[in-house]
């Protein structure tokens, strides 16, 4: 089946060739050009386009792509709140994601916030580059025996707990479908927001969790609270983040997403003026780590996002039930 990629970069083709090369016999073709409706008929001619987190799949996109022969929308990614399902699902276009690649990925880039934020590595390596040996202002603290709270114990947040439990953390949770199996304690969301010494993000984005995290979330967490997003950006309110931080309630922020990062992160800009004055303004604090949506970064995560990829276009082209398949809701 031919297949047209968008919005691809290195680690995509070489994850995806190989792949490809180990199981499946069809045509990749790799456009680096994020798709929009702008960009959608690049695709005419190919049965499926594959997609990622930052492509932008409206109505009009979607109906370009059908018009130029597109039978299957096959996402490279868990999320697919970037497609707007209910014209898919009109124009008769499937939608299969990747439901689950490596939950350790991101986990283990939470983690990585939290001891790069904690031990301040980011401005320690900034000062000893210039020759600056100071100690002065990197003081952190024990992660051992503080509260961590975890919004989210599916796959990944589960993966966090484990690794937070390691560290000799008390570990608080709160989910809808609580897990089994795990050491953590299941409390109300007032509950975390107040105890916890440091919470961390592990849900989907939906209606019901756009903007969860706003100001009067924020006012009920511990003041000093370390706060780590690595699931959406649309998660938190970020001007309500940046007015939290300003006033000192909340201590740090490690973040792996944002709102608005389309059209700003997996590009080089930095030779440009950063046109999104709120992001800009968040880079400004020195208690404030962000990196550009990377969790999902690891050599094991990009070959099972490849793999599973590849194979739900090989179900649908066999004519098989497709188990990936997103819908809209009814």
């Amino acid at each position: 089946m031919k297949i047209a990629f968008f919005d691809t970069h290195g680690y995509d083709r070489e994850a995806f060739t190989e792949a490809n090369r180990a199981q499946h016999p069809h045509a990749l073709t790799f456009f680096e050009a994020r798709l929009d409706r702008q960009t959608a008929a690049l695709a005419s001619g190919f049965t499926a386009v594959c997609a990622f987190v930052s492509d932008r799949l409206d109505r009009a996109t979607l109906t370009t792509l059908k018009a130029g022969g597109t039978r299957l929308i096959a996402l490279r990614s868990a999320g697919f709140n970037n497609v707007d399902l209910a014209a898919a699902a009109q124009l008769e276009l499937p939608v299969v994601r990747v439901p689950e690649y490596s939950p350790h990925a991101v986990a283990e880039h939470a983690a990585a916030l939290v001891f790069g934020l904690n031990r301040k590595l980011h401005r320690a390596h900034a000062r000893v580059r210039e020759g600056n040996f100071s100690l002065e202002g990197l003081v952190g603290f024990d992660l051992y025996g503080k509260t961590v709270g975890l919004v989210g114990t599916g796959r990944i947040g589960a993966a966090a707990a484990r690794i937070f439990a390691g560290c000799g953390c008390r570990v608080l949770a709160f989910d809808l479908v609580p897990a089994r199996g795990l050491e953590v304690t299941y409390v109300d969301l007032p509950t975390l927001y107040r105890d916890a010494d440091l919470i961390s993000l592990h849900v989907p984005l939906t209606p019901a969790t756009r903007h969860m995290i706003d100001a009067r979330a924020l006012a009920q967490m511990k003041r000093g609270v370390m706060l780590i997003n690595t699931s959406r950006g649309a998660l938190i309110d970020t001007p309500a983040l940046v007015d939290a931080l300003k006033s000192g309630h909340i201590g740090a922020a490690g973040l792996d997403v944002y709102e608005e990062e389309e059209g700003i992160f997996f590009q080089n800009l930095s030779e440009q003026v950063l046109q999104d004055d709120v992001l800009a303004r968040l880079l400004t604090f020195p208690n404030v780590l962000i990196t550009a949506h990377q969790g999902f970064l690891t050599r094991e995560a990009l070959r099972s996002i490849a793999l599973t990829t590849l194979e739900n276009v090989a179900v649908f082209e066999r004519g098989e039930p497709l188990k990936n398949q997103v819908q809209a809701a009814r």
